[in-house]
């Protein structure tokens, strides 16, 4: 009897600890060559595969940066997948007031970021930020300041542009939260 060891279980396996198992645990390996984190973010070997590469979360950024869902197309057939892509995708808007994210954190549209880009902005810029930004680059080519000046007025107008879209989709965070 005094080889027998008591088991912690009490007869009830769940009440073991978690991780508590002496059994080897199969780990996937990144499958970029020499690297030796666990890979567990799939990419696709090719367009249309079925095969995937598994990758550590560093080298799926490296190779989700090369990426390009467009490439091959000219530019009226990218605009009209875009399309596509839009109305597909347009039921998950039904769903953003379950969104609890906030800005910079990916819960921005496309437009809303390039008009930070234009706004020379970071994506996790709040408003008043974006409200100051716009007022200083609206300063330099405003058409009272530069009158008859083409290309300032068109700036101006972008500048304008941006600052709208960024300013609607403040009130619809706010209206929103």
């Amino acid at each position: 009897m005094s080889g027998a060891r008591r088991s912690l279980d009490w007869g009830f396996p769940r009440w073991r600890a978690y991780g508590g198992s002496r059994e080897a645990t199969n780990v996937r390996l990144c499958d970029r060559h020499g690297c030796e984190e666990k890979g567990d973010c799939p990419a696709p070997k090719a367009p249309n595969s079925p095969e995937k590469w598994f990758f550590c979360q560093k080298h799926a950024a490296e190779y989700n940066s090369k990426w390009d869902y467009f490439e091959g197309l000219d530019k009226a057939e990218a605009a009209e997948r875009a399309k596509a892509e839009r109305s597909e995708n347009a039921g998950y808007a039904e769903a953003a007031h379950y969104g609890w994210a906030g800005a910079g954190d990916g819960s921005r549209s496309a437009d809303e970021m390039r008009a930070l880009e234009l706004l020379e902005l970071e994506a996790d810029a709040d408003f008043p930020a974006v409200k100051k930004a716009w007022r200083e680059k609206a300063k330099l080519v405003h058409p009272d300041v530069k009158p008859g000046d083409s290309e300032a007025a068109k700036r101006f107008q972008a500048y304008q542009v941006a600052y709208d879209v960024l300013r609607q989709a403040e009130e619809r965070r706010s209206w929103k939260g």
